[in-house]
């Protein structure tokens, strides 16, 4: 590996994104924790195989995106007005 794919990049974004972002991850990490409860309703061996991947890619998609908001800072308030 070179240094330059060792080092952890700093993006930069706008505040309505990260809070886009934000609102992405609470929405991923709620879906996935009430389909976990719905995991004891099924009978199907095949529909909670099923189920239970589904509820493994909601948290994996929310934690992937929480490590990208680490490696992120938001940009801050242009003013309205050019001085």
């Amino acid at each position: 590996m070179n240094a330059q794919s060792q080092r952890c990049d700093t993006y930069e974004i706008s505040p309505r994104f990260r809070l886009k972002l934000e609102e992405r991850i609470a929405r991923l990490e709620r879906d996935s924790a009430q389909d976990e409860l719905m995991l004891a309703m099924l009978q199907n061996e095949d529909h909670i195989r099923r189920h239970r991947r589904l509820v493994i890619v909601q948290q994996a998609e929310a934690l992937r995106m929480r490590l990208f908001l680490d490696r992120t800072r938001t940009r801050g308030q242009r003013p309205m007005i050019a001085l």
